[in-house]
């Protein structure tokens, strides 16, 4: 099978809408990006975690964390394209349309791979074995909510049911409490665009992707200490009745 990409716009940039309607592959493939003008602490710049939803070896929407200016000039890594460097052309609430600024090489590269890639998703023997597989959530822009109280916008670069890779704005060391939607947790692992949190209980998958969407104040209680100690037996919640 030989996927062709005859791209009569792959000169300039063209609109996410505008995009939607060319050739391409709806493809989820993890990565990370840096933005320019967004520093850490040592000056460096930030490194966030991003995933694809529509690829082609001209552009692709991205989903980010940090959705950037239409103008700017990026880097990005996925693990199946390999290192992108690009210019965002258009953007919308939590992610922006790149205009990928490689060699035709590269272009021929990308290309062979999404056809790998499309077949891959159409092969129904693909499983995942691993003891706690991970899944990504329909919609990876989800609420964090620290031990004080404050809630906070991540981006879910995948989940288990014992625990959450995250990107957020902020930086967190190894061993903050916090709440992933209502799943609460801690900071086991820190890498370069994001972090690892281990829930304190193992979810029940059928319930996971639920429980990621639904903010703890939405359990109709404040936060309590409790919430973070591993071993606290959680607190009945009251179920309002409407007579």
């Amino acid at each position: 099978m030989k996927l062709i990409f005859n791209d009569l716009a792959g000169g300039f940039d063209v609109s996410t809408e505008k995009f939607l309607k060319q050739r391409g592959v709806d493809v989820v493939v993890d990565g990370h990006y840096t933005l320019p003008n967004w520093y850490d602490p040592e000056g460096k710049l930030r490194t966030f975690a991003c995933r694809t939803n529509r690829v082609s070896p001209y552009r692709m929407i991205v989903d980010v964390p940090m959705v950037g200016k239409v103008g700017d000039y990026l880097t990005s890594y996925f693990r199946d394209f390999g290192k992108l460097d690009g210019t965002i052309s258009d953007t919308r609430p939590g992610c922006f349309l790149l205009e990928l600024d490689v060699t035709y090489a590269t272009r021929q590269r990308i290309a062979n791979k999404l056809v790998w890639l499309e077949q891959k998703q159409k092969d129904p023997e693909v499983v995942d074995l691993r003891k706690a597989p991970r899944i990504i959530p329909a919609k990876s822009h989800r609420t964090l909510t620290l031990a004080d109280g404050a809630v906070h916008e991540c981006f879910i670069i995948d989940m288990s049911v014992e625990g959450a890779a995250v990107s957020a704005p902020m930086e967190l060391e190894v061993g903050t409490p916090l709440a992933v939607g209502a799943c609460v947790g801690r900071v086991v692992r820190v890498f370069a665009s994001g972090f690892a949190v281990k829930f304190v209980e193992r979810q029940n998958q059928h319930d996971l992707d639920r429980l990621i969407i639904r903010p703890l104040r939405s359990l109709n209680r404040g936060v309590k200490a409790s919430d973070w100690e591993e071993d606290a037996e959680p607190e009945p919640v009251q179920e309002q009745v409407t007579v």
